[in-house]
Formats: C-alpha cells, sequence, structure tokens
C-alpha cells in the first residue's frame, strides 16, 4: 500500500513518520505513536470511544483518514492533563465516581471537553444530548452526567468525613481512576511487543455447513504471512471430560467446536481458519485467498421448532435426557432440569383464580466497548504467556491447557484491564488461537476482533419462550406457581442459564411450584453467560404475570408482594432456608417512598413495579496474600480481576481489617504465576467471597505481628492486643511497641517476614431488589419515554456507596437496552445488525437520571454481611417497564424488545378487542 508522508501536531509536539494512505487516524494514532488512550469500539463511528480534538473539534479517529490530519493539531486524552496536574474535567469524573471500566472513558472526557467551550452552566438535557454519541455500558451515565455539570458550576466534591482508621462505608474514589482518565490503563489490545504479528480470522458465510476441505496454500504464499491454522491443528482432547464456568458451563469438548470450526461449520461467524502475518493488512488480504469447500446445510433458528419431532439435527450424538432417563434418540435438547415441590394439580383446582401466559424475549449482546483482544507468546523452552481482558484468569488458564494441552505450569495469563465483562469474558474464544498461531509462527500474535465478529461470534445473552400459571386465593395468597422456560442457547450444549430457573419465583414464598427448564441448541452465536444469566427474561415473564394476577384480585400489585414475599426461614429452590434477608424491607421502602406515593399526572403515562431475586456467590473461592513490608507498608496480591472497583474495595477493607491508613497499602492483581488463586469476577461474588479471605489474612498476618512484637516486649503472645497501630501488653500500661517498629524488625530480628494468607469458598448469598418506572406512552409512535426510574436493593452493607450504586445505574440501563431497543435481526440465518448504529444500545439521551435507594439487611457472610450488587440490577428492569406500559397504554407487553412498533402493535390490538 502507498505511504505518504504526514505532519502534524499532535499534544503539542511536532510530528512526522510515513503513513499508509489509507490508515486511518486512529491506527497511526495506535499503532504508531502508542497512544493507547484512544480506543477502538466499533471501527465505524457509532460508540465515540476513539473521540479525540481535531482543531478544537470532536471526532470519531476511526473515520477519519490519516493523510487528512496533515499540518492539523490534535488531542488526544494523554495530552490534556499538564504534567502531573489533572485537567479540571477528569478531575470532576474523578471526584463525582464516574469512571468503572474505563473504556469508554477518554472519549467521554474529550467530547465533554470540546462541547463545554464557550458554555455557560448548561442544562441536564442539553449535556445529556451533547454526550449521545458516546456509548457508556456500565455506568448507566448518571454519574457522568454528574461529573460534566460539577465542571461548569465549578461544585467543589463534599469533604470526606473524619472517620479515623475506620474506611467501610466510604466513597473512596477509584483506585485506577487516574489511569482511566489519562489514557493510561491498558486494556487487551494496549500490548505491543517487537517482532508482533497480526491475527485475521476466516468465518463461515453459513448457519450451518459441512467443511469438505480447506485449502491455505494460496494464503501461505502471500509475503507477510507467517502462520496459518484450521481445526486440524487443535490438539486432539484428553481422556477427562472437563466443564468449565461459574453460573454455567461449556464443556471442553464444545468449547473446541466452538473456537474453530472442524468437520462442520454450526453459526454464522464460526472461526474456519486464522492467519497471522506481518501487518494486518497482509492477514485479512491472505483470508480472502483461502478457499474452502462447503456444503450448506439445513439450519433451524428457533429453539421452539428445534424441539420439535423430524427437526434439523446439530448433532447426531446429542441425545436428550430428562430426570428419569437418558434419551436413546439424538435431538437438540442439550440439558432439562425440572425444580419444585408440593401438589400442583391440588393446588390449581382449589384456587380462586389461574392465570396463564406467554411470552417471548430475544438475543441480545454483551455490549462490552471493548472487543474481545489478547496477545500471545510461545517461547522455545514451551512457555506461553498471554495477556487479555478475561473476567477470571485461573478459570481462562484452565481452559486453555484442557483445550491445548499444555500443563498449566507452562502457561501464564497477564489480566489486562476489562472494558466491560457482563459475563462476556468467562470464555476463551480467542486465546487459544492467538497461541496456536504464535506457536507455529515463533512470534508474539495479537488478535483483536472487529465489533462485527464481536456481534457474529463473541457470544451473546440468551433469547426465550417462556410460560408461566399462577394461582392465587381470593385474599391474594399465592397457592401455585409454574414456568416452562426454553432457552436457545446457539450453536453448542452447555447451560449458562440456569439460574434463570432458579430464580424464577424466588421471591415468593409458594407451597406448590414447580419450573421447567431446557436448553435448545440452535443455529445461532453460542450463548455465554450475560449479568444475571437468564434472569432477566424468567423474571420479565413472573413479574408480568403477578401484575396481571394482582389487577384480577383488585389488590394493589405493591400488597400483592408484600402478602407473598419471601422472609428468613423460607425455602429456597436448593432446599436449603433462607438466611437472613431482605425483600420485606425493600418493599417496606418502596410502600413509603415519594416514587410509589406521589400521584403519576398527564395522560397516556403509567407506574409499573417489579421485584428480583439473584442467588450470588455459588461456590466461589477467593484467596489473599497480605504482606508486611519492613517500613510497615503493606502490598495486597490478589488473582481476581477489577471489573467494577474490586481494588478500591480490597484496599478499603484490608485498611479497616488493619487499622492502618489507607495509604500505606497498596495492591496488585498479578498473573496466574504470582498471584493466589481466585475463581471468575462473577455472579456477585467477589467483594462477598473477598471480605472474607482478606479478613483472614488479615488476621493472619497481625497474629503474626503479635508473636513478633511479644518477642521484642519480652512477654507471652496472648498478652498482647493490637489496635490504632500499636502493639499493648495488657495491664502494663506503656509497655507497647508501633507496627512501624515491628514491621522494621520481623526481616532479622524477630523471625521473619510477615505474610498473611487467607482462603474461603462462599455459597449462595442471596439478593433482593425492587424498581419503579414511571413512563410516557405517544399514542401515535407507541414510543416509550422513561419519566422516572427508582431502584431499590438490599446490598448487607454498603461497602463503598458510589461504587455500589453505580453499578445498580449500569445494570438498570442495560436492563433498558434489553426492555425497549436491543435485539438480534435474522434473516437467511444470518444477523443483519451487526453493528451499533443498526443496534441500539441506550445513550445519555435515553435514559432519565436513575435514583437509587439502598437497604441494609447484613447477610451473615464474612466481616461486614456483605451481598453481591452487580448482577440484580438488571433483573426487574423488563417487566417494571413491561407493567408501566401496560398502565400507560392498556396493554399487556408479553415480547421483547417492546420497541414503538411493538407497544404501537398492542395497543391497537387491545383497542380493537374493546370495541
Amino acid at each position: 500500500m502507498k505511504k505518504v508522508l504526514l505532519s502534524f501536531r499532535v499534544n503539542g509536539e511536532n510530528r512526522e513518520l510515513l503513513v499508509k494512505s489509507k490508515q486511518t487516524l486512529l491506527d497511526v494514532l495506535r499503532d504508531e505513536l502508542h497512544l493507547t488512550g484512544t480506543k477502538e469500539g466499533c471501527g465505524n463511528g457509532n460508540c465515540g470511544s476513539c473521540t479525540v480534538i481535531l482543531d478544537g473539534r470532536p471526532v470519531n479517529a476511526c473515520l477519519v483518514l490519516a493523510p487528512e490530519a496533515e499540518g492539523r493539531e490534535i488531542l488526544t486524552i494523554e495530552g490534556l492533563a499538564q504534567a502531573d496536574k489533572l485537567d479540571p474535567l477528569q478531575q470532576a469524573f474523578l471526584d463525582n465516581h464516574a469512571v468503572q471500566c474505563g473504556f469508554c472513558t477518554p472519549g467521554l472526557v474529550l467530547t465533554a471537553k470540546s462541547w463545554l467551550q464557550g458554555k455557560v452552566n448548561p442544562s441536564e438535557k442539553e449535556i445529556r444530548y451533547a454526550l449521545s454519541g458516546n456509548i457508556c455500558r456500565c455506568t448507566g451515565y448518571d454519574r457522568v452526567i454528574k461529573a460534566v455539570s460539577a465542571y461548569t458550576t465549578k461544585e467543589q466534591p463534599p469533604t470526606p468525613p473524619e472517620t479515623g482508621r475506620k474506611y467501610v462505608g466510604l466513597s473512596i474514589p477509584r483506585l485506577d481512576g487516574p489511569d482511566k482518565v489519562t489514557g493510561k490503563a491498558r486494556f487487551g489490545a494496549d500490548t505491543f511487543i517487537p517482532g508482533m504479528l497480526y491475527a485475521r480470522i476466516l468465518r463461515s458465510p453459513y448457519p450451518h455447513a459441512r467443511i469438505k476441505n480447506v485449502d491455505v496454500s494460496k494464503a501461505a504464499a502471500l509475503p507477510g504471512v507467517k502462520a496459518i491454522i484450521t481445526g486440524k491443528d487443535l490438539p486432539p482432547l484428553g481422556k477427562m471430560a472437563q466443564s468449565f464456568g461459574a453460573e454455567g458451563w461449556i464443556t471442553v469438548n464444545s468449547l473446541r467446536k466452538l473456537v474453530l470450526a472442524g468437520e462442520k461449520a454450526f453459526f454464522e461467524g464460526h472461526p474456519v481458519a486464522v492467519v497471522a502475518a506481518t501487518e494486518l493488512e497482509i492477514a485479512e488480504e491472505a483470508t480472502k485467498l483461502i478457499r474452502v469447500d462447503y456444503e450448506a446445510l439445513p439450519y433451524i433458528m428457533d429453539a421452539q421448532a428445534a424441539m420439535q419431532p423430524g427437526a434439523t439435527l446439530l448433532y447426531q450424538d446429542l441425545l436428550p435426557a430428562t430426570l428419569a432417563e437418558k434419551g436413546s434418540k439424538p435431538g437438540n435438547i442439550a440439558s432439562y432440569s425440572e425444580l419444585g415441590w408440593g401438589n400442583m394439580e391440588k393446588a390449581f383446582n382449589e384456587a380462586d383464580v389461574v392465570l396463564e401466559n406467554t411470552y417471548q424475549t430475544q438475543v441480545v449482546t454483551h455490549g462490552n466497548l471493548e472487543p474481545l483482544a489478547c496477545v500471545a507468546s510461545a517461547e522455545p523452552n514451551g512457555q506461553v504467556t498471554v495477556w487479555t481482558s478475561t473476567q477470571g484468569t485461573f478459570n481462562c488458564q484452565r481452559q486453555l491447557t484442557a483445550l491445548l494441552g499444555l500443563p498449566q505450569a507452562q502457561l501464564t495469563i497477564v489480566p489486562m484491564e476489562v472494558g466491560g465483562g457482563f459475563g462476556g469474558r468467562t470464555t476463551a474464544i480467542v486465546e487459544p488461537l492467538a497461541i496456536l498461531l504464535s506457536q507455529k509462527a515463533g512470534r508474539p500474535v495479537k488478535l483483536v476482533l472487529r465489533r462485527d465478529e464481536v456481534f457474529r461470534a463473541g457470544g451473546a445473552g440468551a433469547p426465550a419462550h417462556i410460560t408461566v400459571k399462577v394461582a392465587a386465593r381470593k385474599d391474594g395468597k399465592l397457592l401455585a406457581g409454574y414456568s416452562r422456560l426454553v432457552y436457545d442457547i446457539g450453536a453448542f450444549p452447555s447451560a449458562p442459564t440456569a439460574s434463570g430457573a432458579t430464580i424464577a419465583f424466588g421471591a415468593y414464598k409458594l407451597e406448590n411450584v414447580k419450573v421447567e427448564s431446557y436448553n435448545i441448541v440452535t443455529n445461532k452465536l453460542p450463548v455465554l453467560m450475560y449479568r444475571a444469566p437468564g434472569g432477566a427474561p424468567s423474571v420479565f415473564a413472573v413479574e408480568t404475570t403477578m401484575d396481571m394476577m394482582a389487577e384480577k384480585l383488585g389488590i394493589d400489585p405493591l400488597t400483592f408482594r408484600q402478602i407473598n414475599a419471601v422472609s428468613q426461614g423460607d425455602t429456597m429452590f436448593s432446599g436449603q432456608p433462607f438466611g437472613p434477608i431482605g425483600l420485606k424491607q425493600v418493599l417496606n421502602k418502596v410502600a413509603e417512598h415519594p416514587a410509589w406515593t406521589e400521584k403519576l399526572e398527564g395522560p397516556n403515562r403509567g407506574r409499573g413495579l417489579a421485584i428480583g431475586y439473584w442467588i450470588g456467590a455459588q461456590n466461589s473461592t477467593s484467596s489473599a496474600w497480605v504482606y508486611v513490608q519492613r517500613d510497615g507498608s503493606v502490598n495486597v496480591t490478589t488473582g481476581h480481576v477489577d471489573l467494577t472497583g474490586t481494588r478500591t474495595a480490597i484496599m478499603q477493607m484490608t485498611a479497616q481489617e488493619l487499622q492502618l491508613p489507607i495509604e500505606k497499602v497498596s495492591l496488585r492483581t498479578n498473573d496466574t504465576s504470582s498471584a493466589p488463586f481466585s475463581d471468575q469476577t462473577v455472579g456477585s461474588r467477589t467483594a462477598v467471597t473477598f471480605s472474607v479471605a482478606i479478613h483472614q489474612a488479615c488476621q493472619h498476618a497481625i497474629s503474626q505481628m503479635k508473636a513478633h512484637a511479644a518477642q521484642r516486649l519480652n512477654v507471652p503472645v496472648d498478652t498482647v492486643d493490637y489496635g490504632a497501630e500499636q502493639f499493648c501488653v495488657k495491664g502494663q500500661e506503656g509497655k507497647a511497641i508501633s507496627w512501624d517498629d515491628v514491621a522494621f524488625l520481623t526481616i532479622k530480628r524477630t523471625g521473619g517476614p510477615v505474610t498473611g494468607v487467607g482462603f474461603t469458598t462462599v455459597s449462595n448469598v442471596p439478593q433482593f431488589a425492587a424498581q419503579i418506572a414511571d413512563v410516557e406512552i405517544d399514542p401515535e409512535t407507541g414510543k416509550t419515554k422513561i419519566l422516572r426510574y427508582t431502584c431499590f436493593q438490599d446490598v448487607g452493607n454498603e461497602l463503598n456507596p458510589a461504587l455500589l450504586r453505580g453499578q445498580i445505574q449500569g445494570g438498570v440501563c442495560q436492563g433498558i437496552g434489553w426492555a425497549l431497543t436491543e435485539e438480534y435481526s435474522y434473516a437467511d440465518g444470518k444477523l443483519k445488525n451487526p453493528s451499533f448504529l443498526d443496534y441500539r444500545v441506550p445513550t445519555a439521551s435515553d435514559v432519565p437520571p436513575i435514583n437509587t435507594e439502598i437497604i441494609c439487611v447484613p447477610s451473615g457472610v464474612g466481616p461486614y454481611g456483605l451481598r453481591g450488587v452487580g448482577e440484580i440490577p438488571i433483573i426487574p428492569v423488563p417487566a417494571a417497564l413491561a407493567n408501566a406500559i401496560y398502565r400507560a397504554c392498556g396493554a399487556r407487553q408479553s415480547r421483547l424488545p417492546m420497541t414503538p412498533e411493538t407497544v404501537w402493535g398492542t395497543v391497537n390490538v387491545t383497542h380493537n378487542e374493546n370495541i
């Protein structure tokens, strides 16, 4: 490709370099200048992550050809701060806790910075509109808007209260915040190694096809191509049938088929061959030279149809099984489960009112702005290092060693920052390909998916067809609940939706209940765990039906839920009794809150309520090391990946446990070769399980420090107390030694260094939430406008109020997208909307301020009684909005998303039925 000389100024410095004539400004900034704060989230100008300021105006760097920057002035996020002093807008983002994953943050900051020039006290509506071209998937936009507003008004953050050495409960800014507002944080695609190759994937154009032959000879002969792999390059599997996952699972056999097609391609976008070359353009060209002989096969895209006799089969060896017996004939049912108790027939016969309805939900993307990305480097001695954005380094390591036959001791997973997880980074999809290419080429390999590839093959949330039937007495007491859940899990047998069955009626006290759950394979992309897997569809169906039941009985919908809410001692689906839970306290808070008590005025307006339940922390393991340095400072080492502020929370807990100033605590999330084992950051488990592990590690460290102090003070160790950085002898006032002095003595004089170790496994820490939505429906178009949204959630205890509220707001924002706008559109087995232009995620102008009301009923687990926060906020959203829409327009909604077309159609059907 022709090269041209480019002269321009970047961040105040003159730059001159040769660039390709068709290279984008984004590529030059990232690949040539290594200014990686400018992110690629979509590649077509629809997400705003690549925003830079060009001659004073914000532009999407992915849409600007590099030669167009000739002689011009460019400001990237790296140039905004002056020396070590943050720009006031960057500081406002930190002070107002407007940073979560941080991938979108540089684009948001620069967009706002440019737009605000000359603006005086813009309104919230104006700010939301100005930022509507920048997608943020984590924050829900609320705190971003507050940060921009605070910057314009020069509002100062509140002074932190004097709390001594107590840090749990304070809104301490994120430890990683400065790196994220300045672009220094490193994500999966931000790794550069000398001699690195670039990979591209050839994908199946068919939703279902037999692969008869793959000819790579022409591609291999292209200059610059260093390695090509196909399904034949995957090593044979060992004898152990392993499975992986936390809330769901996938077998190693299914993972092998997912990573790289063998004899068949199972979905459009299924990887068939992968090329590594010296330049990305060469790798792309090489994929076009690969010749694949396909035999197109019949495909099936609907789970209901896939269950029928005579349906097209994806696998000849998939034998549907029930609880009673294993199937004898192949089918498309990957798994079946049945939960419940009681006499259903008797309950339905004795009920005063019985209601039954069916519901349909859609395929949705995780929407994490950072595309899947990794770099792998295989050494001649067999050692392999992978730099990747993953939700669990040890789980990733386990998957890769099982899949590729590597000893775990030879494979190191280095965690990078994660640009949005939501369950979409729990399965090793790209890492095996990069490793195989690196082993074959003898050089490091970078593999970064394009946004359309993420849509087509990066995993998604499961669609479902759901039937719900409930029975009740006239006084409002529920007698029975039945649900049949049919999840479409895509092309590979797995169970990423099992929790949907467990939580369906989990918030209700029922003496008779039955939930049947089916996971069905189809020729869609594979379903992976997605924030509360299976939960939002299941609860959408149940909560809409409960709302119908309350109306049928003439009972207020809140009162109906209060009558039937579970409480401590009631039975969970696991058969165990609930411990301390706060559902009734949540509902009592709703009853007295203005969001429920204030009358909603105006035509075409309605208010909806829904509640949600999540299991939380299922068999989750956390470990921690606490090392006391000679100067008394403390290093905490963990293997946990930080998605939502984990590092900050761990520092808070450590400082409080050790009664030290937080400035004396530092933390590192290390790779798999230098960190203690921890499970994935999923399932609303991390803070809960780690609070126990860090408590153990800190107490272990204190006990060792006491022993050192006792030796120095020449007293028995059981006479030593510790508090406020002092070791004192009981009953002997004045006989004491400081923490720092003991730490200094540990290395050489009193027995050696101090390392505290903590390890724990925690199961089932239930979480409950209620949400209220106020909406207005345009009767001409069916468009839903959200007027107010309020969340009530039992968090056990507030570890960091700002961080937990940010998680709640982000989860609700995702739920709004699931409820109103987001949907995969298929035609002829192919995805038709693989971009953020045609797949509509909520922007800042689409959502209202999301209000949060926190209830604290300690869980009884760990030193602080925490509960998970991150997943349950998404669960009630579709139902709350559906119930609100019904009260605004009189039409019940049974299908997601509730687009203007869908709502308008149901309104007109209801109107015609009532004529």
